[in-house]
């Protein structure tokens, strides 16, 4: 039994979980993702901040867990910003550098600006980005820029990557969302020209219909209404996406950013076991990556 557990947690050692999926307190968040055979968690600010003991005391919790940190989430509304509301935010992302650090997470996700503030003007939001990988560098951490499919100027992921090219640092990189991907009906060609060395976090989800007609729906989709890989409409493209990703020569890290209301009401046993699923279908039947294991559980198809 231990031999065939150890193997199935290799099968998804490249996939992690978001606690922003999961309901109840830290603690109990990262038992069950380690239960369900996870090594790794993508760390949310309210987690560490919201923690009834303090901030030393969710670091050590995640100390404790044994996980492996994916990440840090999420900086908002950085970039094109001038004056006060730019020296505003350079006080947050510091912040959030010092917090990354403690925790042992390499990666700071920044999203593309959605506000009305912010200039679209590329040479601004390299300049901007630029700074905040600066920032960042002395501590070991990288910058994931994502754009968001209702950022106000980047919101498609071949623009993210423009800028990330402009800004030319070597902590600056992308990080790729499936369900921005998707919203946006981004085409797998754009990603050609992206260098995949660069590709610092991926991060996987899927919903339940064909699109998203409104930005508000898109919105309330995007923080309500995801689920796992392979519970939704978009498994082929979403098997396409990882794929593609794969061929390039991504080797980094997957971790499932589900906001879903109905899953903050189940069991966490209940919700992490679905993510384990999702993880072994991307790992044997999208990834190929299964090897034979004598008496072990075959792998359920997942309903498209």
């Amino acid at each position: 039994m231990h031999t065939t557990q150890t193997a199935l947690q290799g099968h998804i050692a490249d996939f992690g979980m978001d606690t922003i999926t999961l309901a109840g307190p830290l603690e109990a968040k990262l038992k069950a993702v380690r239960a369900a055979g996870f090594g790794q968690i993508m760390l949310a600010a309210r987690d560490i901040v919201g923690h009834p003991q303090g901030m030393d005391a969710a670091v050590q919790a995640v100390r404790d867990s044994g996980l492996r940190v994916t990440g840090f989430q999420v900086l908002r509304d950085f970039e094109g910003l001038s004056g006060h509301l730019h020296s505003y935010k350079v006080d947050i992302a510091k912040q959030m550098i010092l917090m990354a650090r403690e925790l042992g997470a390499k990666v700071l996700l920044a999203c593309s600006s959605t506000s009305q503030h912010a200039v679209g003007d590329m040479d601004a939001v390299a300049r901007d980005l630029r700074k905040l990988a600066m920032l960042a560098l002395p501590h070991g951490i990288k910058v994931a820029f994502e754009g968001l499919s209702w950022g106000r100027h980047i919101n498609e992921v071949h623009q993210a990557w423009e800028a990330v090219e402009r800004a030319d640092m070597p902590n600056l990189g992308l990080g790729i969302d499936s369900y921005h991907q998707f919203a946006t009906a981004t085409s797998l060609s754009l990603l050609d020209d992206v260098d995949p060395a660069r590709i610092w976090l991926v991060q996987l989800s899927d919903f339940m219909w064909q699109e998203t007609r409104t930005v508000q729906e898109r919105i309330d989709t995007a923080r309500h209404f995801r689920v796992f890989p392979g519970e939704g409409v978009h498994t082929q493209a979403l098997s396409s996406l990882v794929r593609k990703l794969d061929g390039m020569g991504y080797r980094g890290d997957y971790s499932f950013e589900v906001f879903n209301d109905d899953y903050q009401q189940l069991p966490l046993p209940v919700v992490a076991e679905r993510a384990r699923q999702s993880a072994l279908w991307l790992a044997e039947g999208v990834l190929r990556r299964s090897v034979p294991l004598p008496g072990a559980m075959r792998l359920r198809a997942m309903s498209p």
